[in-house]
């Protein structure tokens, strides 16, 4: 029987409390989505992603991320990266299919989608990854952050690890379109309106200093494009000529106002279901 007040209140709270959490199955797949509210690392069976030869025209950020990345497959010192840049130039892209090329040769790399969202909870998925036989890359797509948004204060826990340190199994890969990963517009603003213009915005543009690369992907040009959509068509065997290709896949760029490696796929995507061929990943 308890009879201290304090004693009764400890055991309240401890039934409150959630139980913590199983250790995860990290041989159930190669890839992962972390969920919270509850916490919870959710396999994922299929990675819907494009074959690391068909992405045309990030050769340098290609062969320099896949370094880095065998590098730290190897167990070998490896950076954090921030893929930056034109929207729809294969980032996201780029970091799926060098998982999957470099998992092929080592079974023990992982990938975990972390959303911007759930950065808050990045110490708890780092305590599960912590000590872990694999290696894992922790993927971030999309990231950026606005004004009084504190997320960014969470993903230093990644970045510098804290006391701790970032685990030695844990890489972090993000895309953003944003340099800083903040508008820069944002950046002017608090610069002229803030007391200490420097002190304002440093903590947070510095946050993309702690990337150790920083990978820039940049809007491709019309020989490009085609190349994307002619390699398109020879992996999938959708047959077209050279000509009637073109033609339709510049009137196809045109109608949506920009040339960027999405719109190759989405018109190629079109252009096979009309041929009546197959298609997965994108």
């Amino acid at each position: 029987m308890i009879d201290d007040p304090m004693d009764r209140i400890a055991a309240a709270l401890e039934r409150m409390s959630p139980a913590p959490l199983a250790a995860p199955d990290f041989d159930a797949a190669t890839a992962f989505v972390w969920h919270t509210d509850p916490d919870r690392l959710v396999p994922v069976a299929q990675v819907a992603r494009i074959d690391l030869p068909l992405l045309v025209g990030v050769d340098r950020a290609r062969d320099t991320l896949l370094a880095n990345t065998r590098q730290f497959a190897a167990g070998l010192p490896a950076n954090n990266a921030l893929l930056w840049g034109a929207r729809g130039m294969g980032k996201s892209s780029l970091v799926k299919a060098i998982h999957a090329d470099v998992q092929a040769s080592h079974e023990g790399l992982r990938i975990v989608e972390l959303q911007r969202e759930d950065l808050p909870s990045v110490g708890r998925l780092l305590n599960l990854l912590r000590g872990a036989p694999q290696r894992f890359i922790l993927f971030c797509d999309d990231l950026s952050f606005g004004h009084d948004d504190a997320h960014y204060k969470s993903l230093k826990a990644v970045l510098d690890g804290g006391i701790e340190g970032r685990p030695d199994n844990v890489v972090l890969y993000a895309t953003s379109n944003r340099r800083h990963l903040m508008p820069r517009d944002m950046i002017e603003n608090e610069r002229g309106s803030a007391i200490n213009p420097s002190e304002a915005v440093e903590e947070k543009v510095s946050l993309s200093d702690r990337f150790g690369l920083w990978l820039g992907f940049h809007p491709c040009d019309q020989k490009q494009y085609l190349t994307m959509i002619r390699g398109y068509c020879d992996a999938y065997g959708v047959d077209i000529d050279d000509a009637t290709l073109h033609a339709e896949a510049i009137e196809w760029q045109a109608t949506r106002g920009a040339r960027s490696g999405r719109v190759a796929w989405q018109y190629f995507v079109d252009l096979a279901g009309r041929k009546g061929v197959a298609v997965s990943g994108g």
